[in-house]
């Protein structure tokens, strides 16, 4: 069965997550997916734990592992002469380049998008980086901290009566990623329907300002509201309401929407306890007055500690009430939802070994995703790739000694 992306070619030159990420989605849905890496070194990822085994290896890294299923490596010194002489060659026959190198560097290196336009007019290529290739902020580094921080996204995190936080994990990242992958099929499309190519600048900061994670919706609101977005006490909630958050339970936490609307599947998920029996407790003035909310923990809290996060979910479910299970990556490996819709899938490494990786983020019945091979060895297609250039074997070898592969 055909993939979506199956006649697809993608030149990838991009490192860590958010290039890496975009990549991937392309490389999972069908495209021939072209890593090009370091000589000697290649993705720093690479570097980056955990490694199986809390052994440090080049090949047992997760992120790496996780984040380059699907793609082919070939290594490539772009600085060198020969070697940006066997880039454009690639370049000639793929649809679209991703890079995520800091801007400036790919013209630098003379292999700027009118460059290699010229090589091939319906190019599509797609630049990632942190505030965009253009403006004065173009220049600058930034971490995870840094783009959470200034596309306000730790402006509504933490609690009220400390600093702001930002979310854990590389959420942006991998946002990003995300983003970028749908630039790229703008300029797959534009290319495929139209016969152009275009140059798409994707700045990471943007892609979280204009997020419906928060900051979309915010930044509309203070327009009409003239308010600037706050936190929430410690325990509190953001509407007022009880219970409504996060909490403890006999193995774990859970999870609870609350508020006066949602009061009676509450009340009848917790079995009607005669002390919350007065429908007031489901009021406005009663779900905002400390001394109810506390009346109101008073009883949850014991009945919550008492019961698994799945018997707190279920007790939910019959009730028709909105709670969940906070789950933990365990949880998901044993998920009888997941096992039975097939979401993880597993790939043999020749190094890592048989890995379980998490599935796609959607299912195309007629063009499916699929893993087809797990993340490549550094320059492990160096002889496919090459030798279908024209190199031969002997010339792929001297390219080698020379430092230019």
């Amino acid at each position: 069965m055909r993939q979506a992306l199956d006649d697809i070619k993608v030149i990838d030159l991009t490192w860590y997550i958010s290039g890496p990420y975009c990549t991937k989605l392309l490389a999972d849905y069908g495209a021939e997916v072209i890593k090009i890496e370091k000589p000697g070194e290649g993705d720093p990822a690479r570097k980056f734990p955990p490694f199986l085994n809390d052994e440090p290896h080049p090949e047992k890294s997760g992120l790496f592992l996780h984040l380059n299923t699907n793609k082919k490596s070939i290594t490539l010194n772009l600085k060198s002469e020969e070697g940006k002489k066997i880039f454009l060659r690639l370049v000639e026959g793929v649809d679209l380049v991703v890079e995520n190198f800091s801007p400036g560097v790919m013209g630098r290196l003379g292999l700027e998008y009118p460059s290699l336009e010229k090589v091939n007019p319906r190019l599509g290529m797609v630049s990632i980086s942190n505030f965009g290739q253009t403006g004065p902020y173009r220049e600058f580094k930034a971490s995870e901290l840094v783009l959470n921080a200034m596309a306000t996204a730790m402006k509504s995190c933490g609690s009220k009566e400390r600093e702001p936080l930002k979310m854990g994990g590389r959420v942006v990242q991998y946002q990003a990623g995300a983003m970028a992958a749908t630039a790229a099929m703008v300029g797959i499309l534009a290319s495929k329907m139209q016969g152009i190519g275009q140059y798409i600048d994707v700045a990471i900061s943007e892609t979280q300002l204009g997020s419906i994670d928060r900051r979309g919706p915010l930044l509309v609101a203070s327009q009409y509201t003239g308010e600037v977005e706050g936190r929430i006490e410690v325990g509190g909630s953001q509407w007022g309401a009880c219970p409504d958050g996060i909490y403890p339970c006999k193995d774990g936490y859970c999870d609870v929407i609350g508020g006066a609307m949602w009061w009676p599947s509450i009340f009848k998920m917790m079995g009607e306890p005669e002390a919350l029996a007065d429908p007031r407790y489901g009021s406005w003035e009663w779900q905002t007055d400390p001394e109810r909310k506390a009346e109101i923990l008073a009883v949850f809290l014991p009945w919550a500690r008492e019961r698994t996060k799945e018997e707190v979910a279920e007790a939910a479910s019959k009730a028709r009430q909105a709670a969940a299970p906070v789950y933990t990556t365990a949880d998901l490996l044993t998920n009888p939802h997941l096992a039975a819709r097939g979401y993880f899938v597993e790939a043999e490494h020749p190094v890592a070994g048989k890995l379980k990786y998490p599935g796609p983020p959607c299912w195309p019945e007629e063009t499916p995703w699929e893993l087809r091979r797990a993340a490549p060895l550094l320059g492990e297609h160096n002889e496919q790739i090459y030798s279908q250039l024209g190199y031969s074997k002997q010339e792929i070898g001297l390219l080698r000694a020379y430092g230019a592969i």
